[in-house]
Parts: structure tokens; C-alpha cells; sequence
């Protein structure tokens, strides 16, 4: 792991590259001519220059060893600069995340050491045109190729698509159909008969290379096979779900922040009817605040995973990155929607950075998993959990932010607790009237279990702000005191959508009868729900205040 001293400085020397390369009007005309600064790409990936990809290599290999939590703040601060040029160095991250996992010593020696050494540019060989994010029907096969009944070699044919780095990349890890299953390999890219398409002609993130690969009997020597086991390739594609979903999360907070981050100052400069915009409530409460505390929410979730990725909990976290990633890239988008919206007509034109930002962080609800296959992975996962434990995981739950809310009752852990006891029962309802036949009542679950976690999650971070115990790498851009109050609005939110979301999917797959309905509005807690919206104007005026730095003064002139 990497000190918090080499973390802040890492992160400093990115800004500053970025002020001097990469200003908004470098990025607007980059973006314009759909253009990949591939010489700056390489000069954040050269060891001797910015060296940002030792942070993804273990220090045994060249690099520096940065944990998920190390690598979160970079990838946010890579989004809040431009996504593309975040997407182009996240892929060589990406590529190699096969030899990571799954290679033998000698091949991670090699590769993860060229990386570090050469700044050596990776693609990930995954999505194919027919199979999309269905790895498991991928068509591309590797055929044996046998000397005196040894395996020498492997021929690989096929096509990928959608391949992040396809046409710059120096190197890529194809996954391929052998004899035993999917496998990874290793191909170069002057191997023979391995193509590239022209770059693709995106809606945003065009400042990075994305292109089709094709794959035509190209032959790569047996210590190419990642691991030397053939079939392993799922298996390893899976262990690193939760993480590299993480980094995606990162790339929809870093990217809704950098939007907000332009509305809410142009608000203060434009005036309407008299006043600034940023004394309107119609314009904070709608456009600024709720983006606010959903990316919070957001960042909590991405926060927690990372320290559990980092202290090693057993599993892949496949589940809690599909939550960070869900939560994270959809308040991203958002976000970047409503600060075009913000900045009015502005907003709408190439001119103004917002737009771009939008276009970009589009793509961060695609790859790497739709939010619907987010949704999916989400729900089927809980669903386990409730019926292992009859209905009780989500009760449970609440009863700890129950107690939390008990001990420090202005964290909002109270919402918390109510959205946990109502997900219990919007389970139960859907468990007993089998609805869960309906993919669309398990993408809604999906849905609602990630708002209700990341309430939770916000909850906790900010009651370890309040005690002094967070994270020293954690962001602090709110104090204990205005973290409460987005942990409020956010838990408020999370508790009223769950509720009367959850009541509005059950009645409609034909689970509560008329007679049973108010009893059902009852269990889900919804008058006590109903209640505990008192506060939330003031509570969104004192974020408010605290975004355009006049909590403060406020709180003199009061005193």
C-alpha cells in the first residue's frame, strides 16, 4: 500500500499535468476532431514522466503497490479531467488484469514488469459482436497446435468489439475458447494475422481509442496462455468484477463532480429576476443539491468496498461492485444531465464543458456491465440472502442503523433503518406471491436494494466522519456536519423510493389485493416514512449553503 503522503502527491502531479496539458480547451478540440492525445496517453503511462500506471502494478514487478482504495482516487481524479483519456489508461489496467490473477510467476515477471518499466499500453479482448457482455458465449476459438504430442502453441480466430485501446494497445489478453474452455492469451500486436478496425465514431469518450480487433489464425507461442491451464479463463474474469467495476464507479463520481463543479460557480455569476441563481431554490434544490447527495451516497459504497478489497475479505465482492458501479455512474449521469440543464442554453453547446461531460460519462452505465446487468447481479444475489435467511437479512439490518440512530440520531440512520425494514417486506411480498418470475420486478429489486445499501453505507461514513475515525485517503470535501445533513436527505430518499416504489411493483405483478392494501402500506412503514421527511427543506438549504460556502457566515450573522 501507498502512504497517504504519496497518494495526495500522485494526485497532485496529475492536476498539474492536466492544467498544462490537458486544459478545457485542449480537451473541447481534441473531442471535436475525435481525437486519442496518444502521446500524452503514453507520457501518463512512461515511467520516467508521470508514471501513473505504477500505481496498478505490485511493487515485486516495478510498480508502486496501490491498493482499491489507491487506485478509486486516481480513477476519480482521471474522470474529473476527461474520461476518455481515464478510459485509455484504466484499459492497460484492465487488459492486464488476467496476468494479475491468473498468471504464472514468470508470466507476471514479464508483463506486469514491462508495464512498469516500458509504460507498456494493454487492451482487454473480451465483448465480442454477437455475445456483448456474455462472456460465456463467446466464439473466438484457440486451436491447439501439437509438436510430438506436446502443445507448442495456440491458433486464435475471431472478432472482438467495442475494445477500449483496440488500435493503440501494444499488447492485448484475448479471451478464447480452448478445447477445455475459456482461456486468456497474450497476443502482441505485430502478431500475425491480428487486425484492428478504424476507431470507432462514439457518442462521447472520443478522446479515447475504441475499436473492433480481429483474430485470423493467429498463432501465439503456449507460454502465451495466462496461467498454463487452459479453462480458467471465466474464473478469472470474474475475480476482478468488484474491482475493476470499482474503478468504473470512481469514473461516474469523478465525472458528475467535475459537472457539478461547473454549474454550481457559473450559478453564483448568473442573475435572474434580481438574484443570483445560487440563492434560488428552484435551482439548487432541483439541479445542484439531490446530484450532490446521490453522488455522495455513491462515494460512500465505492469507499467501503475498496477498504474491504484492500483488507482482503474473502470473495470477489462481485455484488458490492455492481452496487458501487450502479449507484456511482447512473448519479454520475445524472448529474453531468442536470448541470446541462443548469447552465441553460450554455449548457447545450460544444462551447461549455458540461456538454462533453455528459456525452462522456454516458458510457460509464455500458461497459463494464449495463446498470440492467448491474440490476440483475444486484438482486439475484440479496435474493439468496433473503431466502437463507427467511426474510430476515434486510430486518436485520435496519436494526443496526436502528441502534446507530439511537446513539447519534442526525445521520439520517433512522430513513436507513425504515428503507431496510420496507426492502425486507417488499422481498417478502414478492417472495410469496413468486414474482420474482417477473425479470422486471428483479431488476426494480436491484434497483432498491442499492439505494437502500448506499443509505446505509452513508450513514456509517458519516458517523466515522463525526468520530474522527474516517479514512485519512477518504475525501473531505464535507465537514462532520454537512456530511450529516446529505446523509439525512440521501437516507430520506432512499426510504420513500423503496417503499413506495417496491408498493408500486408488487401491486402492479398482481401481489397485494385491494383488501390487503392499507395493512401492506402499514408493513412497509410508509406513514412512519411519510413523517420523517420533515426537515428535509432545511436540511437541503444548509447543503446549499455549505456548496456555496456560506454556512459559515450564516452561522455569525445568527450568532
Amino acid at each position: 500500500m501507498i502512504t497517504n503522503k504519496t497518494l495526495k502527491l500522485s494526485l497532485k502531479s496529475l492536476r498539474e499535468f492536466a492544467k498544462k496539458r490537458l486544459p478545457d480547451e485542449t480537451l473541447i478540440e481534441l473531442d471535436a476532431r475525435d481525437e486519442c492525445p496518444l502521446e500524452i496517453v503514453r507520457h501518463m503511462c512512461s515511467p520516467d514522466k508521470l508514471g501513473i500506471q505504477l500505481l496498478f502494478v505490485p511493487e515485486e514487478f516495478g510498480g508502486m503497490g496501490g491498493g482499491a482504495f489507491d487506485v478509486y482516487c486516481v480513477c476519480e481524479e482521471m474522470a474529473r479531467i476527461d474520461l476518455g483519456v481515464a478510459t485509455a489508461v484504466l484499459a492497460t489496467f484492465l487488459g492486464s488484469d488476467p496476468i494479475t490473477v491468473g498468471a504464472t510467476p514468470e508470466q507476471k515477471k514479464l508483463w506486469l514488469g514491462r508495464i512498469a518499466e516500458e509504460g507498456l499500453l494493454f487492451a482487454y479482448g473480451a465483448t465480442e459482436p454477437e455475445a456483448g457482455s456474455d462472456l460465456g458465449a463467446l466464439r473466438t476459438t484457440a486451436d491447439r497446435v501439437s509438436e510430438n504430442g506436446r502443445v507448442v502453441g495456440y491458433k486464435i480466430t475471431g472478432n472482438k468489439q467495442w475494445i477500449s485501446n483496440g488500435g493503440i494497445a501494444d499488447a492485448c489478453t484475448i479471451l478464447a475458447n480452448t478445447p477445455t474452455g475459456p482461456s486468456w492469451f497474450i497476443v502482441e500486436k505485430d502478431a500475425k494475422g491480428f487486425s484492428h478496425d478504424k476507431p470507432e465514431d462514439k457518442h462521447g469518450i472520443r478522446l479515447s481509442n475504441t475499436a473492433a480487433l480481429a483474430l485470423d489464425n493467429v498463432y501465439v507461442d503456449a507460454d502465451r496462455l495466462v496461467g498454463g491451464v487452459e479453462g480458467q479463463g471465466l474464473n478469472q474474469a470474474q475475480a476482478v468484477f468488484g474491482y475493476t467495476r470499482l474503478m468504473v464507479a470512481a469514473f461516474g463520481l469523478g465525472a458528475g463532480w467535475a459537472a457539478l463543479d461547473r454549474a454550481i460557480p457559473y450559478s453564483t455569476k448568473r442573475i435572474q429576476a434580481g438574484a443570483p441563481l445560487s440563492e434560488k431554490q428552484g435551482y439548487t434544490h432541483k439541479l445542484i443539491v439531490p446530484h450532490v447527495a446521490r453522488l455522495e451516497a455513491a462515494r460512500s459504497y465505492i469507499e467501503e468496498t475498496a477498504e474491504r478489497i484492500d483488507a482482503g475479505v474473502e470473495g470477489s465482492l462481485n455484488t458490492e461492485g455492481a452496487i458501487a458501479k450502479y449507484m456511482a455512474t447512473e448519479a454520475g449521469n445524472a448529474a453531468a444531465e442536470a448541470s446541462i440543464q443548469a447552465l441553460g442554453g450554455y449548457g447545450y453547446t460544444h462551447e461549455y464543458m458540461v456538454e462533453k461531460i455528459k456525452r462522456d460519462v454516458r458510457i460509464t452505465t455500458i461497459y463494464e456491465g449495463t446498470s440492467e446487468i448491474m440490476e440483475m447481479t444486484i438482486s439475484r444475489d440479496r435474493w439468496q440472502l433473503h431466502l437463507k435467511t427467511r426474510g430476515q437479512h434486510y430486518h436485520e439490518q435496519a436494526k443496526k442503523f436502528e441502534a446507530l440512530h439511537a446513539s447519534q440520531p442526525n445521520l439520517g440512520a433512522g430513513s436507513a433503518a425504515l428503507a431496510f425494514h420496507a426492502l425486507a417486506e417488499v422481498m417478502e411480498r414478492s417472495r410469496v406471491a413468486r414474482l420474482t418470475r417477473y425479470q422486471h420486478i428483479l431488476l426494480r429489486l436491484g434497483e432498491l436494494i442499492a439505494y437502500a445499501e448506499c443509505a446505509g453505507s452513508l450513514a456509517r461514513r458519516a458517523s466515522l466522519l463525526a468520530e474522527n475515525k474516517l479514512n485519512e485517503k477518504a475525501n473531505r470535501r464535507f465537514d462532520a456536519t454537512g456530511l450529516a445533513a446529505v446523509s439525512r436527505i440521501f437516507a430520506r430518499d432512499a426510504a420513500l423510493k423503496v417503499a413506495e416504489e417496491g408498493l408500486r411493483w408488487v401491486i402492479g405483478a398482481g401481489g397485494v389485493s385491494d383488501a390487503d392494501l392499507a395493512t401492506v402500506e402499514t408493513t412497509l412503514g410508509i406513514p412512519a416514512i411519510h413523517r420523517a421527511q420533515a426537515g428535509l427543506i432545511s436540511d437541503m438549504d444548509y447543503v446549499a449553503d455549505v456548496l456555496y460556502s456560506r454556512a459559515a457566515k450564516r452561522k455569525d450573522l445568527a450568532a
